[in-house]
């Protein structure tokens, strides 16, 4: 399997688990670089290899009058404000061609949303820029035929994929985590996994004109997905999710991340720990 390297941060098996963070989507210079420099502050204390994730974007809405973000060109000057104020890689996602095109000149890796990954123009632009290419995993796509939209990414020459786990559709509205999916995809796909342990407690659309969440879950999944061997964990975070204008119904608090890395942390190491005295993966 290809270590992927973002920036400064190296992601695959036999590498320090990584974290994707930071808050759902920009909804201001404070608040972003308020996220940012607590996790700079994180990684740093707990020697953690991190890369920050914040949409300039988020076109998947489930109401026209969501809240958005501010745009590319305003959003993608930001997070590079926010990479060279605090030193941390940049994730993004893009929704088309274009999108990827212009992104892929400014951030570090980018991200294909979980509707859009079997888009073939748009996984096909990702992966000319050269950049990592982050594809979540539609809702209804099983794990093995992941293959099909990672294979689309390499064709173009950049074999820099990383896939992630982010919850199956169960019925409508709810989604439940097969951790199953971890291994399958890392096998068949050969390349390293990530585990959204935010999204992957939605309830899609469980609020009416948004969506619903049981952030209360958010903890227990992101601890099984380290221990079942997980290469990253993807958290959203924000300093008040309560009054976030986006997804705050799955985010994590950013006063709960410290003892949720200390957990995923302490877990790996005992992984490690055990993986060095001869245990099976």
């Amino acid at each position: 399997m290809k270590d992927i390297r973002v920036g400064s941060v190296c992601i695959g098996e036999g590498q320090p688990l990584a974290f994707i963070a930071g808050p759902c989507v920009i909804e201001s210079r404070e608040g972003c670089r308020l996220v940012a420099e607590a996790l700079r502050r994180l990684a740093d204390e707990y020697a953690l290899p991190l890369v920050f994730k914040s949409s300039y974007d988020k076109a998947n809405r489930s109401s026209v009058d969501s809240f958005r973000g501010p745009g590319i060109a305003a959003g993608l000057g930001l997070l590079s404000e926010i990479r060279d104020d605090f030193g941390l890689p940049l994730l993004t996602d893009v929704h088309s061609p274009e999108e990827a095109t212009v992104a892929g000149g400014v951030v570090d890796m980018l991200q294909i949303p979980a509707f859009l990954c079997r888009q073939t123009d748009l996984l096909l632009a990702a992966g000319e820029t050269g950049k990592p290419v982050n594809i979540k995993k539609g809702q209804v796509v099983a794990p093995a035929d992941m293959i099909h939209a990672v294979s689309k990414v390499r064709s173009t020459g950049n074999d820099q994929v990383l896939l992630t786990e982010r919850g199956a559709a169960f019925g409508y509205g709810n989604l439940v985590v097969d951790m199953r999916s971890l291994k399958l995809m890392r096998e068949v796909c050969d390349c390293p996994v990530v585990f959204d342990a935010t999204h992957s407690v939605q309830l899609p659309g469980g609020a009416g004109s948004a969506s619903g969440g049981q952030p209360e879950f958010v903890q227990p999944l992101a601890r099984a997905a380290v221990a079942f061997g997980v290469d990253a964990v993807f958290l959203e975070v924000h300093n008040d999710p309560a009054s976030a204008l986006c997804d705050g119904t799955n985010m994590l608090a950013l006063a709960e991340l410290p003892k949720l890395l200390e957990d995923c942390l302490a877990i790996r190491r005992a992984l490690d720990e055990t993986r060095a005295a001869g245990g099976a993966r």
